[in-house]
C-alpha cells in the first residue's frame, strides 16, 4: 500500500469516528448544492505533502492572490496531478486558512484555504485525463493535448463550465465506490516541481529555488508513429544521430536527452549507440543534472562536458536557447561549447531569438557563447569529414569554426 493510500485511509478513519454522519452528508451535500467549481494543481510530492498535513489546507502561490480571493465558501476544489495526469481530489472550501506552519517544501504557497475532504484518492486510483476527451470544454478532442487550451497553466483556475466540475466530481465519486488500480510511472510521481541551486551575490552564497522544466514530449517536432515494429522518426533524429556518432568517432562518451533514448534511426536506438552513458557527470547539483538531462546531445570526457547540442527542426528555437541558458546560470563558470541546430532556413529565427533580453543581457551573451549550426552545413561537413576518415583526428573546436555566432560585434550599426 502506498503512502498516499495510508494518509487516506487514516484521514477518513479519523473523520468517520468524529461523526459519520456528519461526514456523509457533508460529502452528499456538494452533490446538490449550485457551487462554483476551480482547479487546483498537485504534483506528487505536494500532493504527498497535502496529505501528510491532514488534507485541511491549499495553498496557492501569492501571485494568484486575486484569483484565491475570488474563491467562497462552499465552492470545490478539484485536484489533478500533473505529470501523471490524475484526477485525485475534491474539496469543499471553508474560507481562508491563518496556518502559517511550512507545509511544502519548497514553496510556502502563501495564499491558503481551509478545506475539506470531499474525495481523495492515491495517485494509481485517479480519474485518467483520457475519461474527459470530447466531454469538457477544456479537453474536446485530441488536438487539445497537451496544453488542454490553457486551462491547467495556472492554479486555483475557475472552470469555465459548472457542468465540467459536475462530471469530474461524479467520475470521482465512482472512482471513490469501486476503486480501480492503474499503474503509475514512478519517475513522474516522483518529479519535483523545484530544485535548490546555489549563486553568488557579491561574496555570498546564496541558495535558490529554481523551477526546471521537462521535456514535453507530445509538444516536440519530434513526433513519433508506430508502423509495425518499427518507430518512423523526423529529421531530428538524423541529426542526433549523426552528432552522437561523430562524438564516438572523435572518442568522446556521449550522453543522448533521456525522453529521446528509444528513438531508432537506420534501425538503431539512439540510447544503445556505443559511448552512451547511463549516468551523468555526478560533481552538479540536481537542478543542474535536471536541466542537462534533457539537452539533446552531450560529449562527455571523463566528468567534463565538452559540448552540448539543442537539436530543433518545427518547435520553437526558444526551449532549447532557455536549456542551455538555465544551464549556463547554474553553472556561470562552466566553460563548454553550445550549439543550436537547426534548419538552414531558420537561421533569421535564431538570431532573433538569440537577441532576446533575456539572452542579450546576461554578463556573457548567450549569442557570443552558443553557435547556430544548420543542418545542411552540418551535414554537409559531416559527409566531408566520414569521407576523408578525419574524424578520429579532430578537436571540438572545429565546430566553433563551423558555426555561426550572432555576437554584438557581428550586429549591424
Amino acid at each position: 500500500m502506498s503512502n498516499s493510500s495510508r494518509a487516506l485511509i487514516a484521514l477518513w478513519e479519523r473523520a468517520a469516528c468524529q461523526n459519520p454522519v456528519l461526514v456523509a452528508v457533508e460529502k452528499a451535500a456538494v452533490l446538490w448544492t449550485a457551487v462554483t467549481y476551480w482547479l487546483d494543481l498537485f504534483t506528487g510530492q505536494t500532493w504527498q505533502e497535502f496529505l501528510d498535513y491532514g488534507a485541511t489546507v491549499s495553498g496557492f502561490r501569492k501571485r494568484m492572490r486575486n484569483a484565491v480571493n475570488r474563491i467562497k465558501p462552499g465552492d470545490v476544489l478539484l485536484c489533478y496531478l500533473t505529470g501523471v495526469m490524475r484526477w485525485v481530489g475534491a474539496l469543499s472550501v471553508q474560507g481562508r486558512s491563518h496556518d502559517k506552519k511550512m507545509i511544502w517544501e519548497f514553496d510556502e504557497f502563501a495564499e491558503r484555504l481551509s478545506v475539506k475532504p470531499i474525495v481523495l484518492l492515491p495517485p494509481e486510483q485517479g480519474v485518467p485525463m483520457e475519461q474527459l476527451e470530447g466531454k469538457v470544454d477544456f479537453y474536446r478532442s485530441r488536438a487539445d493535448r497537451p496544453g488542454f487550451n490553457g486551462f491547467l497553466r495556472m492554479s486555483p483556475n475557475r472552470f469555465k463550465r459548472p457542468g465540467d466540475g459536475e462530471l469530474i466530481l461524479n467520475l470521482l465519486r465512482a472512482t471513490e465506490r469501486e476503486p480501480v488500480d492503474r499503474r503509475v510511472d514512478p519517475r513522474k510521481l516522483a518529479r519535483k516541481p523545484f530544485y535548490k541551486a546555489e549563486s553568488k551575490r557579491g561574496k555570498k552564497t546564496v541558495t535558490t529555488v529554481v523551477s526546471v522544466p521537462g521535456a514535453d514530449e507530445s509538444t516536440r517536432a519530434e513526433r513519433t508513429e508506430v508502423v509495425g515494429k518499427d518507430i518512423a522518426t523526423t529529421r531530428h533524429t538524423e541529426i542526433q544521430c549523426a552528432i552522437l556518432t561523430l562524438g564516438r568517432e572523435m572518442g568522446f562518451d556521449l550522453w543522448v536527452a533521456r525522453n529521446d533514448r528509444s528513438k531508432i534511426w537506420n534501425g538503431t536506438a539512439l540510447g544503445s549507440i556505443p559511448g552512451m552513458v547511463d549516468q551523468l557527470p555526478t560533481q552538479f547539483n540536481e537542478a543542474t543534472n535536471r536541466t542537462i538531462e534533457l539537452i539533446d546531445v552531450l560529449w562527455l570526457k571523463g566528468n567534463s562536458i565538452v559540448a552540448a547540442f539543442e537539436v530543433e527542426s518545427t518547435t520553437s528555437v526558444y526551449s532549447g536557447l532557455l536549456r542551455m541558458s538555465d544551464l549556463l546560470a547554474l553553472q556561470p563558470n562552466l566553460a563548454i561549447n553550445l550549439f543550436l541546430v537547426a534548419p538552414d532556413d531558420r537561421r533569421d529565427k535564431v538570431e532573433n531569438e538569440l537577441m532576446r533580453p533575456t539572452f542579450k543581457l546576461r554578463d556573457k551573451p548567450l549569442a557570443s557563447i552558443c553557435g547556430f549550426l544548420g543542418f545542411d552545413s552540418l551535414v554537409e561537413k559531416l559527409k566531408a569529414i566520414e569521407q576523408l576518415g578525419l574524424a578520429s583526428s579532430l578537436k571540438p573546436n572545429f565546430l566553433q569554426k563551423t558555426a555561426e555566432y550572432f555576437s554584438e560585434d557581428d550586429a549591424s550599426v
